[in-house]
């Protein structure tokens, strides 16, 4: 172990390993609640999902122990989850077509990261586009979850209007919320997975769930390939291919880094093992969609791990093993997942991490501002990421040809503005 892992090499220790492990899985492990709970409204089933969010987590996160040696956990992300749902629901598509689509955007994403073209994209779109993707993913999913629980409803007048405060689901997710918000407030640890613990033993007390089934029970059997990759190209879902690409591929690069940052792994600007590291989420990615999942992230949360001494792979060796004993708990997931008061609070509050990138964006500087402000105004309002990306990309460029500043525009993003061009006027994403 020490000499697989280097622990003396990194300054740390099995124990401090082990601790760091159970820290971040306490973060992050509202995800084998909240990733069922938002795929069965798709018409998944929960079981399905279950065993797949987990088996993506597992497989991600080893691999990550591994070949990385990093304690960078990986599991299904938010936001992907959620416009997975919207694509079915508002396309009219199988749920198995657009698995396929998840499919192939995680074999693009492997092939990227043995190549340097993952770099060239990263470099080629602006920081502005990124912040405003990444922000309006966040307003996405706070939506979501504002919605799930009833706090906003359909209005004719207005489009959404305020729903019934006096509804037993909505009051216990203001309450849970409110809860949640204090444990982050005061910096407890797991302040997610508490509020989620908490909310749920509100709901248990006021009748609103019940544990009729028991509490633990054999894991339900995956299943493999359940997926349509010929729905891809008979649907012409290329568009969704590129946008579940496109946000994995920051998402992931931005949150590495950030963890990276914080454990002082970087080395003059660069990631040591990065391809490693870039690997385990996008084998994650097309592993977890043959079983039934959406794309993978690294978890920003497992900056709790490093801050409590995780430094090497054995910290997400713990993940991955917690993981793996979360499914013998299906009776209670089962239950908490189908009570949006429980998971809501989580949606929306994650939504307000994910905005936080706005504060970069240049708001003085108009064609670097209007194509972030696009981005995050269209995605929740149409529900859809894929076209809040294309109108952020086609902008983009154009404003800064109009500003005489063409030049400064990577010829990839006028190849990309035409792309989506001619896919919204001929194969638009309702």
């Amino acid at each position: 172990m020490e000499r697989f892992f280097k622990l003396s090499e990194n300054n740390t220790t099995a124990r401090t390993e082990m601790v760091a492990g159970v820290t971040t899985f306490l973060t992050m492990v509202y995800i084998i609640v909240v990733n069922p709970a938002i795929l069965t409204s798709a018409g998944v089933p929960f079981d399905q999902v279950f065993m797949a969010t987990v088996i993506s987590a597992v497989v991600g996160t080893l691999y990550m122990a591994i070949f990385a040696n990093y304690p960078i956990a990986i599991a299904p992300g938010m936001g992907m989850n959620a416009y997975f749902a919207s694509v079915v629901a508002t396309e009219g598509l199988s749920y198995q077509a657009v698995f396929g689509a998840v499919f192939l955007a995680g074999v693009i994403f492997i092939l990227l990261s043995l190549t340097n073209l993952r770099e060239t994209m990263i470099y080629a779109i602006p920081d502005s586009l990124k912040y405003g993707i990444t922000s309006g993913i966040g307003l996405f999913i706070a939506f979501v979850g504002l919605r799930n629980a009833g706090i906003v409803v359909p209005n004719e007048a207005n489009i959404v209007g305020l729903g019934d405060l006096g509804n037993p689901v909505v009051l216990l997710t203001i309450a849970g919320l409110f809860m949640t918000l204090v444990l982050f407030v005061r910096k407890i640890k797991g302040a997610l997975f508490i509020g989620m613990v908490a909310t749920g033993i509100l709901a248990f007390i006021t009748g609103q769930i019940s544990f009729s089934e028991g509490l633990i029970s054999a894991p339900p059997s995956p299943v493999f390939w359940d997926i349509d990759i010929a729905g891809v190209f008979s649907n012409g879902l290329y568009t969704i291919v590129f946008a579940f690409l496109l946000v994995t591929i920051f998402d992931t690069t931005g949150t590495m880094i950030g963890v990276a940052e914080q454990a002082g792994f970087m080395k003059n600007g660069n990631l040591p093992r990065a391809k490693q590291a870039l690997l385990a989420d996008a084998t994650a990615s097309t592993v977890g969609s043959a079983f039934g999942t959406t794309p993978t992230t690294a978890y920003i949360e497992s900056t709790t791990g490093v801050a409590a001494g995780g430094r090497t792979g054995l910290t997400t060796i713990v993940v991955a093993v917690l993981f793996a004993l979360s499914i013998f708990f299906t009776p209670i997931i089962q239950v908490v997942a189908n009570m949006p008061a429980i998971t809501s609070p989580v949606l929306i509050i994650v939504g307000c991490f994910m905005i936080e990138g706005l504060a970069k964006v240049n708001w003085k500087a108009f064609d670097e501002a209007f194509p972030a402000f696009a981005v995050v105004l269209t995605m929740p309002f149409t529900s859809s990421i894929a076209t809040g990306i294309a109108i952020g990309f086609i902008s983009y460029p154009l404003l800064k040809v109009a500003n005489g500043k063409g030049k400064d525009v990577h010829w990839i993003m006028y190849v990309f503005a035409v792309l989506f061009l001619l896919q919204m006027v001929f194969f638009p994403v309702h």
